[in-house]
This record gives structure tokens, sequence and C-alpha cells, in this order.
């Protein structure tokens, strides 16, 4: 992946397609960075933390079914935070792609200024704000993720 460095999509379009078009972007980057290394290399720890290149795509597959299908669209989202023995890069990919699936396809039947239907106590937000807060959060662990990778093997690039 050294070198491989992708710029975002640029285009004029409306908030909707604008932030759509750039999570994408972000989730593709990230599946980039994991999908390559082997099952060692993707699962060794090294932080503190239980941050792993498999663990960043798990994790975010239930960042997205917290935030938009449980919080927002109120639907149950039992999606694990967490690794577990036996659990391999290609499955957890294979999962994430699903998830973004489902999410966008309820992002699609609703309005941006739409409101989340379970605020889990928090102030309400509307689905602009969890597209968004997705985006934000997306990018924060693909650059996790490009971080590991150098260290790991070297690699860098987008």
């Amino acid at each position: 992946m050294t070198g491989a460095d992708r710029k975002p999509p640029r285009l004029a379009g409306d908030d909707r397609e604008t932030v759509m078009a750039l999570l994408q972007y972000q989730r593709d980057s990230l599946v980039r960075k994991v999908e390559d290394p082997d099952e060692d290399t993707a699962t060794r720890r090294l932080v503190g933390s239980d941050t792993t290149l498999l663990w960043l795509v798990r994790h975010l597959a239930r960042a997205e079914a917290t935030w938009v299908l449980s919080r927002f669209a109120g639907e149950p989202a039992d999606v694990p935070d967490e690794t577990r023995p036996g659990d391999t890069v290609a499955a957890a990919i294979a999962d994430y792609r699903a998830m973004s699936a489902l999410v966008d396809g309820v992002v699609a039947q609703h309005l941006l200024d739409d409101t989340a239907t379970n605020d889990a106590g928090e102030p309400p937000v509307n689905l602009r704000w969890i597209l968004m807060h997705l985006l934000e959060e997306t990018a924060r662990h693909a650059g996790h993720a490009d971080i590991l990778r150098e260290l790991l093997d070297g690699s860098t690039g987008r």
C-alpha cells in the first residue's frame, strides 16, 4: 500500500451527497488499510489499549449500527465492539460493508433534519449531526489505521 494515496472525492453536491461521499471515502480508506495484512498482523497490539486493525473495523461497524440503526431509527442493533477468538479480517470487513449498506438504506429514507428517535438520555440530534459524527469518527479511526500500518509494515497512503 506504500504510496497508494487516494484523494477524497471533489464534488459540488448538496449536504447529503457531500457527507455520504466523504463518509464512503473514509470507509474505503479504512478497509484498504486493513484488508492486506495477514491475521497476525491485523490483530497485533502496538499500543496499551485493545486497538488493532481488526478491532477498528469491528468498532466502526458498531458505531454505525448504534448511531443510525439504534439511536436514529430505533431498531435493534446488537453488534459486538470487540474481536473474538477466530475472528478474521475478511469477516470483519464483510460485516462492516453489510452494516454500511444497511445504514445507507436508512439514511436514504430520511431527511437530514429528521431527529433521532432514541436519544439515550442525551440532547436530541438530527440525522445531519449523526452523519457528521460518523464521518469524523471514521476519519479519526482511519487515521489510527494509517499509523498502525506504518508501524507494522511501513505502509503509507490513504
